[in-house]
């Protein structure tokens, strides 16, 4: 089979408004195990909603938008239902920048013979197919953004405003969540930011500029997100999957107090995750564990072990439909930083 053979069959965005998914929410908190866990975190996701005094941060982790999630993200954005977002860089870059400037994903095999794939320049997620050489131009986009701007150290926050600045200027007509989030001033951090397609293109920015070049401040990362919680006051964490910005956006918190500007703990806090705690593993770690840390309040806090792009799609259905998010202030976080 030739490289086009694999690469046919696009990976389409489930669109959440599509459905409605209230009934089977509903019926899900009449029964048991995780489905009555979906019923309670979605029930806590509507109050954070109801709550105008609550800033929502959503956290992102995993193969999300590879696998059709995009499109409930930037739903979430242009609905109001999320204020900041914190995320992996491979979310973000290789997944949304890399469609933002017209390339997709594709259907694939997990079955297949990864040497072939190697050989044609297949990338692939379980699966799920990506263009090697699309992939590399994602890489070289973001070398040609930093060498447009002024050589200094930003914050992913600010990168990412960069790249949406991009975006609104050569691709406007794209759905990505990069543009979404920078026409609704919802910041984006990205903790590990050169953990990405985006780290190809920083090094080699910063060989091509060897005195002054762009560089990303992962304290600073920190500081702004502590600024948001401190202005904020109450905050909801809605999570899916765990990892570093699960921890990113739960230590802000404990940041509060060592910068003398003491703030409540989480006051809601939903996670989605396949992980497990026994191990000790932040991304399956209990909500319940967090609160022993002095991160998240036990009040109103569920997890949920269920796989992301079957959860998901449900949860923000089921919110969108019952309009709860309609009546929100929009909180505007990115203008505090300019």
């Amino acid at each position: 089979m030739d490289k086009e053979s694999f690469l046919k069959n696009i990976i389409e965005h489930i669109d959440i408004r599509s459905f409605d998914a209230r009934p089977i929410i509903e019926a899900y908190g009449r029964m048991a195990f995780q489905a009555r866990n979906l019923n309670h975190a979605s029930a806590i996701f509507n109050r954070m909603l109801k709550d105008d005094s609550c800033s929502i941060i959503l956290t992102l982790a995993g193969s999300l938008f590879s696998a059709g999630l995009k499109n409930v993200v930037t739903d979430m954005i242009r609905c109001n239902m999320v204020d900041v977002i914190v995320s992996t860089g491979a979310i973000i870059i290789d997944q949304d920048f890399f469609e933002g400037i017209g390339y997709r994903h594709y259907l694939g095999d997990c079955r297949t013979d990864d040497d072939q794939l190697r050989r044609l320049g297949i990338d692939r997620i379980y699966d799920t197919y990506i263009n090697e050489d699309e992939l590399r131009d994602c890489d070289l986009t973001v070398t040609k953004i930093a060498n447009g701007l002024n050589k200094r150290s930003y914050s992913s926050r600010e990168f990412i405003k960069e790249m949406g600045i991009y975006l609104e200027k050569h691709y406007p007509k794209v759905n990505s969540v990069i543009l979404e989030a920078y026409r609704h001033d919802v910041p984006i951090f990205v903790p590990a930011f050169s953990d990405s397609s985006a780290g190809f293109g920083l090094i080699l920015h910063q060989r091509q500029n060897t005195g002054e070049h762009v560089a990303i401040d992962s304290v600073k990362d920190f500081r702004e997100l502590t600024e948001i919680k401190i202005t904020s006051q109450d905050t909801g964490l809605f999570m899916v999957g765990g990892g570093v910005p699960k921890n990113f956006a739960q230590d802000i918190v404990v940041a509060t107090d060592i910068l003398g500007d003491e703030r409540p703990m989480h006051k809601y806090a939903v996670q989605i995750t396949v992980a497990d705690e026994r191990d000790g593993g932040l991304s399956g770690s209990t909500l319940k564990e967090a609160s022993s840390w002095g991160k998240v309040d036990k009040g109103f806090e569920q997890m949920v072990w269920g796989e992301a792009t079957l959860v998901l799609p449900l949860m923000i259905s089921d919110a969108y439909h019952r309009g709860n998010w309609k009546q929100r202030s929009r909180k505007n976080y990115q203008g505090i930083f300019s």
